[in-house]
C-alpha cells in the first residue's frame, strides 16, 4: 500500500518500517522454514519471486504491510540495519468491498529469538491504531484455529467478541466494533507510539532515540492481537493467511 511507504511507527518493544526491498532477503530466508510454510500454508518463492511480492505488496490498495523490528536491536547503536533487526511483518487486509470499515488483521513473529517477547502484541496494537486513524477502519476480525486457545482467550482480553464458526476450515472469526469507550481504551493503550517520515533505508543515527527515552512526537493508538501467526503469547500459533494472501 503507498499510503505507508513514507510511514514508521515507534513503540516501546518494536518498530514498524513499510516493507522495502532491503528486507526481502531476510524475509526470504525465513520463508525457506517448512514450519513457517505450514503455519502460513504458503510455497517456497525464489529470491526473485519474493521480490516480486514485495513489489505487488507495496502497490495493492487492498493490503497494508509493515516490517516488525526488534526496537532495542535497532537502537543499539548507529549503523544497525534494518535486516539485522527483522522480527516479523504485520498486516491489514481490506478485502471486504461491502463494507470499507472493516480490516483484517494478521501478524507473523517469524525470528525464533523474537517470540514470547510481547512483539506480535505491540506491533498488532500499532497496526491497528493505524487501520483506525489513518485508514478510517471501525472494525477488525481475527481469524483463530479453533484449538487455538491461547489466541482466543488473548483476543478476548482485548474485547474481542466470536461473531463465527467454521466447521469447514475449523476457524473462529471474532470481530471488535469501535464504539466511542472502546476507542478511548484504545487510544490509551498506544499513547506511547510515535510516528516518523520513513525514507528506503533507514533514519540517520542521530535521528534514533536512545533505549528507554521519552518520545513527545505525534501519537496513533488502536486495538488488535495476530489472528493467527507464531506469536508473542507463549506460543507459536498457527496462522494461515486468507485465500487471496497466499504466496503459492
Amino acid at each position: 500500500m503507498r499510503l505507508n511507504q513514507n510511514v514508521s511507527l515507534l513503540g516501546k518493544k518494536v518498530v514498524l518500517v513499510p516493507y522495502t526491498a532491503e528486507h526481502v532477503p531476510r524475509y526470504h530466508e525465513w520463508m525457506k522454514s517448512e514450519e513457517l510454510q505450514r503455519l502460513t500454508a504458503s510455497e517456497p518463492l525464489t529470491l526473485e519471486q519474493e521480490y516480486s511480492m514485495q513489489r505487488s505488496w507495496r502497490e495493492d490498495a487492498d493490503k497494508c504491510t509493515f516490517i516488525v523490528l526488534d526496537a532495542a536491536k535497532w537502537q543499539a547503536q548507529p549503523g544497525t540495519t534494518e535486516e539485522s533487526c527483522m522480527a516479523g511483518d504485520v498486516n491489514l487486509f481490506l478485502t471486504d468491498l461491502g463494507d470499507p470499515t472493516l480490516g483484517e488483521i494478521e501478524v507473523m513473529i517469524a525470528e525464533p529469538s523474537c517470540r514470547g517477547r510481547g512483539f506480535g502484541t505491540e506491533a498488532a496494537l500499532m497496526m491497528m491504531s493505524y487501520g483506525a486513524t489513518k485508514l478510517g477502519l471501525t472494525k477488525f476480525e481475527a481469524k483463530i484455529g479453533q484449538g487455538n486457545e491461547p489466541s482466543l482467550r488473548m483476543f478476548q482480553k482485548l474485547h474481542f467478541e466470536q461473531v463465527a464458526v467454521s466447521s469447514v476450515f475449523q476457524e473462529v472469526t471474532l470481530r471488535l466494533t469501535l464504539s466511542e469507550p472502546e476507542r478511548q481504551w484504545l487510544l490509551e493503550q498506544t499513547s506511547h507510539v510515535e510516528e516518523k517520515p520513513y525514507r528506503d533505508g533507514s533514519w540517520e543515527p542521530a535521528e534514533r532515540p536512545a533505549p528507554g527515552s521519552e518520545r513527545t512526537g505525534p501519537t496513533l493508538s488502536g486495538l488488535g492481537i495476530s489472528s493467527q501467526g507464531p506469536s508473542d503469547s507463549g506460543q507459536d500459533l498457527p496462522w494461515p493467511p486468507p485465500p487471496d494472501w497466499q504466496r503459492s
